[in-house]
Protein backbone atom coordinates (compact mmCIF):
# COMPACT_ATOMS: atom_id res chain seq x y z
CA UNK A 1 0.00 0.00 0.00
CA UNK A 2 1.41 2.96 -0.91
CA UNK A 3 1.99 6.00 2.07
CA UNK A 4 1.38 8.86 0.02
CA UNK A 5 -1.81 10.27 -0.64
CA UNK A 6 -0.86 13.37 -3.14
CA UNK A 7 1.74 15.70 -4.10
CA UNK A 8 1.64 19.14 -1.30
CA UNK A 9 1.56 22.43 -2.95
CA UNK A 10 5.45 22.23 -3.93
CA UNK A 11 6.83 24.49 -7.04
CA UNK A 12 7.09 21.62 -9.73
CA UNK A 13 9.07 21.23 -12.87
CA UNK A 14 8.55 18.99 -15.81
CA UNK A 15 12.42 19.55 -16.44
CA UNK A 16 14.12 19.55 -13.03
CA UNK A 17 17.96 19.15 -13.09
CA UNK A 18 18.00 16.55 -10.44
CA UNK A 19 20.81 13.77 -10.89
CA UNK A 20 20.34 12.14 -7.69
CA UNK A 21 17.81 11.57 -4.36
CA UNK A 22 18.92 10.35 -1.53
CA UNK A 23 16.82 9.41 1.64
CA UNK A 24 18.98 8.43 4.87
CA UNK A 25 17.95 6.51 8.20
CA UNK A 26 20.73 7.23 10.90
CA UNK A 27 20.08 4.90 14.19
CA UNK A 28 21.94 3.50 16.99
CA UNK A 29 24.78 1.54 15.92
CA UNK A 30 23.10 -2.38 15.95
CA UNK A 31 26.16 -3.83 17.83
CA UNK A 32 25.52 -7.46 16.47
CA UNK A 33 24.99 -6.82 12.74
CA UNK A 34 27.92 -8.40 10.94
CA UNK A 35 29.07 -8.64 7.13
CA UNK A 36 27.61 -12.42 7.50
CA UNK A 37 23.75 -10.99 8.79
CA UNK A 38 23.99 -8.27 5.82
CA UNK A 39 24.57 -11.15 3.29
CA UNK A 40 21.79 -13.00 4.54
CA UNK A 41 19.50 -9.93 4.36
CA UNK A 42 20.83 -9.44 0.81
CA UNK A 43 18.80 -12.39 -0.55
CA UNK A 44 15.47 -10.45 0.35
CA UNK A 45 16.40 -7.76 -1.86
CA UNK A 46 18.32 -10.06 -4.60
CA UNK A 47 15.82 -9.88 -7.32
CA UNK A 48 15.25 -6.37 -7.33
CA UNK A 49 19.12 -5.63 -6.37
CA UNK A 50 21.45 -8.43 -7.50
CA UNK A 51 24.73 -6.41 -7.78
CA UNK A 52 26.94 -5.94 -4.37
CA UNK A 53 30.08 -3.45 -3.39
CA UNK A 54 31.72 -2.79 -0.40
CA UNK A 55 32.76 0.49 0.89
CA UNK A 56 33.94 2.12 3.90
CA UNK A 57 31.84 2.99 6.67
CA UNK A 58 29.89 6.82 6.59
CA UNK A 59 30.63 8.46 10.12
CA UNK A 60 27.59 9.62 12.53
CA UNK A 61 26.29 12.86 11.55
CA UNK A 62 24.24 15.20 14.09
CA UNK A 63 22.61 18.39 13.94
CA UNK A 64 23.04 20.40 17.11
CA UNK A 65 21.96 23.39 18.33
CA UNK A 66 23.76 23.87 22.03
CA UNK A 67 26.26 26.11 22.34
CA UNK A 68 29.58 24.25 21.01
CA UNK A 69 31.61 22.48 24.00
CA UNK A 70 35.16 22.73 23.81
CA UNK A 71 37.16 19.96 21.39
CA UNK A 72 37.90 16.94 23.42
CA UNK A 73 40.81 14.51 21.88
CA UNK A 74 38.87 11.01 22.17
CA UNK A 75 40.98 7.62 21.84
CA UNK A 76 38.93 4.21 20.23
CA UNK A 77 40.68 0.97 20.68
CA UNK A 78 38.70 -1.27 17.81
CA UNK A 79 38.73 -4.59 19.09
CA UNK A 80 37.28 -5.75 15.56
CA UNK A 81 37.07 -4.55 12.46
CA UNK A 82 34.46 -2.52 11.55
CA UNK A 83 31.52 -3.81 9.23
CA UNK A 84 31.59 -2.33 5.70
CA UNK A 85 28.75 -0.14 3.92
CA UNK A 86 27.29 -2.96 1.84
CA UNK A 87 25.91 -1.22 -1.75
CA UNK A 88 23.03 -3.37 -2.78
CA UNK A 89 22.43 -2.05 -6.48
CA UNK A 90 20.06 -2.77 -9.53
CA UNK A 91 21.32 -4.03 -13.12
CA UNK A 92 21.03 -0.52 -14.32
CA UNK A 93 22.86 0.87 -10.94
CA UNK A 94 20.24 3.79 -10.96
CA UNK A 95 18.84 2.31 -7.78
CA UNK A 96 20.22 0.64 -4.52
CA UNK A 97 20.39 0.49 -1.06
CA UNK A 98 23.59 1.23 1.63
CA UNK A 99 23.45 -0.87 4.62
CA UNK A 100 25.74 -0.69 7.72
CA UNK A 101 25.17 -1.33 11.40
CA UNK A 102 24.20 1.94 11.99
CA UNK A 103 22.61 3.25 8.45
CA UNK A 104 19.74 2.27 6.17
CA UNK A 105 20.18 4.61 2.96
CA UNK A 106 18.32 4.38 -0.46
CA UNK A 107 19.62 6.63 -3.34
CA UNK A 108 17.92 6.76 -6.69
CA UNK A 109 20.69 8.37 -9.43
CA UNK A 110 20.88 8.89 -12.88
CA UNK A 111 23.76 7.29 -14.77
CA UNK A 112 23.20 8.04 -18.20
CA UNK A 113 22.17 11.14 -17.87
CA UNK A 114 18.40 10.50 -19.49
CA UNK A 115 16.60 8.71 -17.24
CA UNK A 116 13.19 10.01 -15.96
CA UNK A 117 13.10 10.83 -12.65
CA UNK A 118 10.51 8.36 -10.56
CA UNK A 119 9.17 11.33 -8.24
CA UNK A 120 10.13 11.73 -4.57
CA UNK A 121 6.32 9.80 -3.54
CA UNK A 122 7.22 6.19 -5.09
CA UNK A 123 11.36 6.34 -4.02
CA UNK A 124 9.69 7.39 -0.32
CA UNK A 125 7.34 4.44 -0.62
CA UNK A 126 10.17 1.76 -1.93
CA UNK A 127 12.23 3.35 1.28
CA UNK A 128 9.26 2.54 3.70
CA UNK A 129 9.48 -0.91 2.57
CA UNK A 130 12.52 -1.41 2.71
CA UNK A 131 12.64 -0.31 6.25
CA UNK A 132 9.95 -2.55 7.32
CA UNK A 133 12.24 -5.73 6.15
CA UNK A 134 14.88 -4.92 7.68
CA UNK A 135 13.19 -4.36 10.84
CA UNK A 136 11.30 -7.73 10.29
CA UNK A 137 15.21 -9.23 9.73
CA UNK A 138 16.21 -7.49 12.94
CA UNK A 139 13.43 -9.62 14.98
CA UNK A 140 14.22 -12.59 13.54
CA UNK A 141 18.11 -12.76 14.08
CA UNK A 142 17.46 -10.87 17.54
CA UNK A 143 19.56 -8.18 16.74
CA UNK A 144 17.19 -5.19 18.15
CA UNK A 145 15.34 -2.80 16.58
CA UNK A 146 15.50 0.36 14.83
CA UNK A 147 16.47 3.50 17.53
CA UNK A 148 16.71 6.36 14.76
CA UNK A 149 18.63 9.43 15.83
CA UNK A 150 18.96 11.45 12.50
CA UNK A 151 17.34 11.57 9.09
CA UNK A 152 18.36 13.12 6.15
CA UNK A 153 16.78 14.00 2.65
CA UNK A 154 19.56 14.87 -0.46
CA UNK A 155 18.62 16.23 -3.53
CA UNK A 156 21.85 16.25 -5.63
CA UNK A 157 21.07 18.84 -9.41
CA UNK A 158 23.64 19.22 -11.99
CA UNK A 159 22.48 22.56 -13.78
CA UNK A 160 23.05 22.70 -17.27
CA UNK A 161 23.70 25.90 -19.37
CA UNK A 162 21.04 25.35 -21.63
CA UNK A 163 21.38 28.62 -23.48
CA UNK A 164 20.61 30.15 -20.01
CA UNK A 165 24.21 30.75 -18.87
CA UNK A 166 27.69 29.43 -20.52
CA UNK A 167 30.81 30.44 -17.70
CA UNK A 168 30.72 29.07 -14.70
CA UNK A 169 31.46 32.59 -13.67
CA UNK A 170 27.92 33.32 -14.50
CA UNK A 171 26.03 32.08 -11.27
CA UNK A 172 24.33 35.47 -11.13
CA UNK A 173 22.37 33.96 -14.34
CA UNK A 174 21.04 30.84 -12.18
CA UNK A 175 21.32 32.08 -8.38
CA UNK A 176 18.87 34.79 -7.21
CA UNK A 177 21.38 35.60 -4.29
CA UNK A 178 24.31 36.02 -6.31
CA UNK A 179 25.31 39.31 -7.73
CA UNK A 180 27.92 39.82 -10.64
CA UNK A 181 30.55 42.78 -10.49
CA UNK A 182 29.22 46.28 -11.91
CA UNK A 183 30.25 47.83 -14.72
CA UNK A 184 33.36 49.44 -14.79
CA UNK A 185 35.07 47.30 -11.73
CA UNK A 186 38.66 46.40 -11.69
CA UNK A 187 38.04 42.71 -11.45
CA UNK A 188 36.89 40.90 -14.73
CA UNK A 189 34.19 38.04 -14.67
CA UNK A 190 35.15 35.62 -12.21
CA UNK A 191 36.81 32.67 -14.10
CA UNK A 192 34.29 29.96 -11.54
CA UNK A 193 32.88 30.11 -7.60
CA UNK A 194 30.71 28.66 -5.65
CA UNK A 195 28.47 28.69 -2.43
CA UNK A 196 27.66 26.95 1.03
CA UNK A 197 24.57 28.34 2.86
CA UNK A 198 22.80 26.81 6.21
CA UNK A 199 19.15 27.42 7.09
CA UNK A 200 17.47 26.36 10.45
CA UNK A 201 14.21 24.42 9.83
CA UNK A 202 11.61 24.87 12.65
CA UNK A 203 8.91 23.53 13.32
CA UNK A 204 4.95 25.05 14.00
CA UNK A 205 6.31 25.77 17.88
CA UNK A 206 9.83 27.99 16.27
CA UNK A 207 11.62 25.19 18.06
CA UNK A 208 14.91 24.34 15.32
CA UNK A 209 14.65 20.34 14.30
CA UNK A 210 17.29 20.23 11.50
CA UNK A 211 19.03 22.31 9.27
CA UNK A 212 18.91 22.55 4.90
CA UNK A 213 22.46 22.31 3.71
CA UNK A 214 23.03 24.39 0.02
CA UNK A 215 26.27 24.09 -1.67
CA UNK A 216 26.87 24.78 -5.17
CA UNK A 217 29.83 24.81 -7.14
CA UNK A 218 31.61 24.50 -10.60
CA UNK A 219 31.90 21.24 -12.12
CA UNK A 220 32.66 19.11 -15.49
CA UNK A 221 30.16 16.80 -17.08
CA UNK A 222 31.96 13.53 -17.76
CA UNK A 223 30.94 12.90 -21.32
CA UNK A 224 31.96 15.72 -22.70
CA UNK A 225 33.70 18.15 -20.13
CA UNK A 226 31.31 20.40 -20.45
CA UNK A 227 30.87 23.19 -17.55
CA UNK A 228 27.62 22.35 -15.33
CA UNK A 229 26.79 23.67 -11.67
CA UNK A 230 26.32 21.23 -8.96
CA UNK A 231 23.61 22.46 -6.47
CA UNK A 232 23.22 19.98 -3.44
CA UNK A 233 20.03 20.45 -0.90
CA UNK A 234 20.62 18.46 2.10
CA UNK A 235 18.04 18.48 4.84
CA UNK A 236 18.82 16.66 7.99
CA UNK A 237 17.54 16.74 11.98
CA UNK A 238 16.06 14.28 13.97
CA UNK A 239 12.89 12.49 13.77
CA UNK A 240 9.77 14.31 14.07
CA UNK A 241 7.77 11.61 16.15
CA UNK A 242 8.15 8.08 17.79
CA UNK A 243 9.52 5.28 15.21
CA UNK A 244 10.33 5.14 11.88
CA UNK A 245 6.43 7.40 11.16
CA UNK A 246 8.41 9.81 13.08
CA UNK A 247 11.63 10.24 10.69
CA UNK A 248 8.96 9.81 7.81
CA UNK A 249 7.61 12.78 9.03
CA UNK A 250 10.89 14.58 8.75
CA UNK A 251 11.32 13.03 5.00
CA UNK A 252 8.39 15.03 4.09
CA UNK A 253 9.37 18.13 5.73
CA UNK A 254 12.67 17.93 4.77
CA UNK A 255 11.56 17.14 1.30
CA UNK A 256 9.53 20.26 1.30
CA UNK A 257 12.12 22.66 2.90
CA UNK A 258 14.56 21.46 -0.70
CA UNK A 259 11.87 21.97 -3.33
CA UNK A 260 10.95 25.12 -1.95
CA UNK A 261 14.60 26.45 -1.20
CA UNK A 262 15.87 25.44 -4.52
CA UNK A 263 12.90 27.46 -6.33
CA UNK A 264 13.75 30.45 -3.64
CA UNK A 265 17.49 30.72 -4.60
CA UNK A 266 17.27 29.67 -8.26
CA UNK A 267 15.99 32.97 -11.05
CA UNK A 268 13.17 32.73 -13.29
CA UNK A 269 14.71 32.38 -16.12
CA UNK A 270 16.16 28.81 -15.18
CA UNK A 271 12.35 28.10 -14.05
CA UNK A 272 11.84 28.78 -17.83
CA UNK A 273 14.18 26.38 -18.62
CA UNK A 274 13.25 23.71 -16.08
CA UNK A 275 9.13 24.33 -17.36
CA UNK A 276 8.01 25.31 -14.58
CA UNK A 277 4.38 24.60 -13.87
CA UNK A 278 3.29 26.54 -10.62
CA UNK A 279 4.40 30.00 -11.56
Amino acid sequence: MALTTGRPELPDFRKPPLAETVLSLQFEPLVGLTSAHIGVLWGRFRDELPLIEEHPPLQPVFEKFEPPSPAQVEVTIEDKFPVPRVWLLNRDKTELIQMQPDRLIHNWRKVQGVEPYPRYEPIRDKFHAEVAVLEQFLREEGLGTLTVNQCEVTYVNHIEPLGAWERHGQLEMVLRNWSRLPAGSFLPEAEDGGMRLRFVISNETGKPVGRLHVAIQPALKKVDNSPILAMNLTARGAPLGEGVGGAFDFFDLGRRWIVKGFADLTTPDMWRVWERTDA
